[in-house]
This record gives C-alpha cells, structure tokens and sequence, in this order.
C-alpha cells in the first residue's frame, strides 16, 4: 500500500508539473522574503540595513532525496535622501532544485528603490515606493536523469537509452522586473500597505532544445497588502495576502498573524507571534482548488527574527503525501543604527 501511494503521488505530481513548469518559486512566508516578493520592498525597513536568510523543503516524506529544495539570501539598506525621502538599494541570490531530474534555477539579482513621502509628519506618514530590479539566471536539468517513453524495451521492459537529446539542458538568460508599494504609519503600533510587482517583463526564452519554437517565461503579476494593527497594548493583528498570476495560473495566499509583545515594553523589538494562512491554486485542469493550510510562528528578539511554517496539503495529493507538504524557515537580521526621523516602516 505504501507503494502504491508513492506511485499515485509520483504520477500525480508529475501531470501537475508539467502544467506548472513555467512558474516561479514561492515562499509560505512571503512576508518573510520581501525582495522576492516586489522590488519595491528594497530598503523599505524600520533599520538601516536588512539580511534574511529563507529555505523550503516541499514533498520530502515522500520523495526522500528528490525534494523539493529552495533557499534565499538577501541584502537590502535604505538611505536618507533630503529632509524626507529614501533610497534603497539591495541584492539577493536564490537556488532551487527539484525532483530527481534535479530542474535546477541559480539566480542573482540587483533592486533598487526610491521612497516619496506623499504626506503627514513626523511620527505619521505616507510614502509612494517604485523599484526596479535586475537579475541573471541560470536553468538547467540532469539529462541523465530523465526516462523518455522511446528508450524503454517493450518486452523485457528495460530502459535501454533515448534518441531524444536535450540539446540545451543549461542555459542563461537575463530577466528584468519592476513594481510599486504605498505604505502608510499610523504610530509605532499601526501601518498598512499595498503593493504590486512585474516579474520576468522581458519574457526570456526558457526551452531546453536549441531548434525548438520560443518558450516564453510568462510574465508574473503579484498583489499584496498587509500591515499591523493594535488591538490593544502589547497585542497586534497582523493580516496580509498575496496572490500571484502567471500565464494560465493563479496562486492566492491569505491568512493572519497575532503577536505578542515581550519584554518591558510594547516596542516592536521583542515579540511572538502565531499564525493561521490558506492557500489556493489552480490545478492541472487550471480549475481553483484548495492546496495548503499553514501554520505559522515567528520570534523576534532585538536585530534578529526566525520564523518557522509548515503546509499540510488539502489537495488530492494528500492522497499519497498523508497531508504532508512543507517545511519552512526564515531568519532575518536588521542593523539599526542612528535614525531621527520617526518613521515605522511596515515590519517584514
């Protein structure tokens, strides 16, 4: 029986994967990964500089050393410009592997922004952000690895090799995106924002076979919001969502956190939070469904924060992953340094 479910997920996944073979990664804590998410969000912190560390593992209690695997590292600071606006400017570098023909993604990328305070004062404001970004990526795929149903020996059902050569199984290509963010301080306790961002606005050519036709890396469009509100001293409401669309699919993420302040104050320093998120998607069929819950925590203790989550898949696939799915971490790091001007930027 347990055979038989790795053989139904394997299947399964494989059809899913081949309707989803032209869309990005994604985080559970997609509030956790800022500069993936738009690049309007570089520089855009309470401190002065900004590191985060994220990885997934997807699928491993049932694809074992065929995981799913992605990590990213990224950099961002913020610079005064005049009496009231900023500048940011950031970099970051992601990898993902997946499946056993080990489909592979290397990236690295620069972003920059520029914060326009609209309106307010001191302790309250409002900023319009833009940003652009820059990367060069690297696809690849293990030829080795993959099976073609023509090598396979009819009779003896051995497989015995393929005419069908991968002739492009690594390649490079540019990519280029843009977005935008308006974010607005209430007090120390209360912000909310919106943005939006334009991935892969050049649409680089993504086949792995020299004479076949253009492949295009769809253009990916991304709404999100969120923000903190106090519901009373030293508890926080922390809603957000984000929903992706790219070519054919769509991916919606929604849900909430409640933190808790620590320490001896109700600074945004020292807390704990816990969190609820669902997550839905189109399937093969290009049909919504309902894929993951997620359960979520998060600690942050002076410049540091870590944050764990794990999905349970509500999907069919549950069929064969016994609801298993992910597991996800995120570590941030903030240097404060001297600021005078009063402003909370939303907390990421």
């Amino acid at each position: 029986m347990k055979k038989l479910r790795y053989i139904l997920f394997t299947v399964s996944f494989l059809t899913i994967s081949l309707s989803i073979f032209a869309q990005d990664i994604h985080f559970s804590q997609f509030y956790m990964s800022p500069l993936n998410l738009n690049p309007a969000l570089t520089g855009v912190s309470n401190c002065n500089t900004r590191v985060i560390a994220n990885y997934r593992n997807q699928w491993a209690p049932v694809l074992k050393s065929n995981a799913y695997n992605t990590y990213s590292v990224s950099y961002d600071q913020k610079m005064p410009v005049g009496r009231t606006d900023y500048f940011g400017i950031g970099g970051a570098f992601m990898g993902d592997v997946a499946g056993a023909s080990r489909f592979g993604t290397i990236q690295g990328k620069l972003s920059a922004s520029y914060s326009k305070k609209m309106g307010g004062y001191r302790k309250k404001a409002h900023f319009l952000v833009i940003g652009a970004e820059g990367a060069f990526s690297q696809r690849r795929i293990s030829q080795s690895d993959l099976l073609f149903g023509d090598g396979i020996n009819p009779i003896s059902g051995v497989y015995e090799g393929t005419s069908d050569d991968v002739s492009r199984p690594n390649f490079l290509f540019a990519d280029v995106s843009a977005g935008l963010l308006w974010f607005s301080v209430l007090d120390e306790y209360t912000n909310f924002y919106a943005g939006m961002a334009f991935h892969h606005l050049n649409q680089a050519n993504q086949t792995f076979y020299e004479s076949s036709q253009y492949v295009p890396l769809w253009t990916k469009f991304t709404f999100h919001a969120g923000g903190q509100f106090e519901i009373q001293p030293r508890v926080s409401f922390l809603p957000n969502f984000v929903v992706m669309l790219q070519g054919p699919h769509v991916e919606a993420n929604l849900g909430t956190s409640v933190r808790f302040a620590m320490g001896n104050s109700r600074s945004n320093q020292q807390g704990f939070q816990i969190g609820g998120w669902y997550r839905l998607g189109t399937n093969y069929d290009s049909k919504i469904h309902s894929d993951a819950v997620i359960l979520s925590t998060r600690f942050d203790y002076r410049e540091f924060g870590i944050g764990l989550s794990y999905d349970i898949n509500i999907s069919k696939l549950r069929q064969a992953s016994f609801g298993n799915n992910s597991l996800e971490l995120s570590l941030s790091y903030n240097i404060c340094g001297p600021e005078h001007r009063g402003i909370y930027c939303p907390k990421f």
